[in-house]
């Protein structure tokens, strides 16, 4: 249970850094019609922050899975 609310706060953390971010750079692009860059970047760091998550979801599915098979084998 710990690991989800770590792995919550992480995601939640780099969503609120990715708005601000986007938020300070709107202006830059805009002001240049880089829209299509702008938002490239924008889905670029959504699908790191998804993929994020599933590997650290499979480490730890993994990582119990063993633990399960040391406790059998003892």
């Amino acid at each position: 249970i710990a690991f989800i609310v770590q792995m919550l706060y992480i995601s939640i953390i780099l969503l609120i850094y990715l708005g601000v971010m986007a938020y300070i750079g709107w202006p830059k692009f805009i002001e240049a019609g880089q829209y299509v860059e702008y938002f490239a970047i924008i889905l670029v760091t959504l699908i790191v922050i998804f993929l994020l998550r599933v590997v650290l979801r499979k480490k730890e599915r993994l990582k119990r899975e063993r633990q399960q098979q040391q406790d059998l084998s003892e």
